[in-house]
């Protein structure tokens, strides 16, 4: 999944929960299930997410929501084979890139 979001050092649940079409209860209930997501939190509580926390959302996303793996079966894919699936992840965001660049080009013909 591309997440389309501007460059910035913090992001706020809604606009992360908007990014990837999910709502914020689901983004609150990986924060507590997923050790790699551990936004900061300001005064108020609220949380901001690092661009390093919107990549590892990206990651469980796609662990569970593209590929169809259990919360267990994530973490533990996560644990043990982060580095693989970090890889494999971001070669498949490449391509997606790449794929849109296409589309565009494609429709300006």
């Amino acid at each position: 999944m591309h997440v389309d979001l501007p460059e910035k050092r913090y992001y706020g649940i809604g606009e992360v929960a908007k990014a990837f079409g999910v709502n914020t209860s689901l983004i609150r209930f990986w924060e507590k299930e997923f050790d790699v997501l551990q936004p900061k939190k300001n005064a108020k509580g609220n949380r901001k997410f690092t661009p390093q926390d919107i990549h590892n959302l990206q990651l469980i996303y796609h662990l569970v929501k593209e590929r169809g793996f259990t919360l267990e079966g994530a973490k533990t894919h996560l644990k043990e084979e982060k580095q693989k699936t970090l890889s494999t992840f971001e070669v498949v965001q490449k391509l997606q890139k790449v794929k849109a660049e296409l589309l565009k080009i494609k429709e300006q013909l």
